[in-house]
């Protein structure tokens, strides 16, 4: 008797989730941090499930929608429909109206990276935002009078 493998089923397109600036928040040790921000977006890729992605980060549903319609939260919103597969708007990362942010927090923030292997989330980390930093040195000169 011959024994045939299971077919093989289709596999999910890779999730590429877009980098995004850390919504702002003000530091509580039980709230929402850059790293639980990195980590629910990651989960929520990998499980496509608010609920799961906040319980992974030890953090509730509800609050994860408060966040995503907090001031500043366009990148965070833009990652989070891209990580469940949903058309989203790009958001452009080099203005203050897009983002909803300052260009002083955009560069000491910096941007936030989600790598992703197989469909299932590896880690996040932040990396400089050199185009925010150009931009923060420039209004720093012109503030000193330096730019002409």
């Amino acid at each position: 008797m011959k024994h045939y493998p299971p077919p093989a089923r289709p596999s999910a397109p890779p999730v590429r989730i877009p980098r995004f600036h850390p919504v702002p928040l003000v530091r509580r040790a039980d709230g929402w941090t850059v790293e639980r921000q990195v980590h629910f977006i990651g989960y929520l890729a990998q499980t496509r499930s608010v609920a799961a992605a906040a319980r992974a980060d030890s953090m509730g549903r509800e609050s994860a929608y408060r966040l995503r319609k907090r001031a500043g939260a366009a990148g965070f919103a833009a990652a989070w429909d891209a990580a469940l597969g949903k058309p989203h708007v790009p958001v452009d990362l080099t203005s203050d109206k897009t983002t909803g942010l300052d260009v002083g927090y955009r560069y000491r923030a910096g941007l936030v990276r989600i790598e992703m292997r197989g469909g299932k989330y590896v880690r996040g980390h932040r990396e400089p935002d050199h185009n925010a930093h150009l931009r923060y040195l420039a209004r720093l000169d012109r503030a000193a009078g330096l730019a002409g």
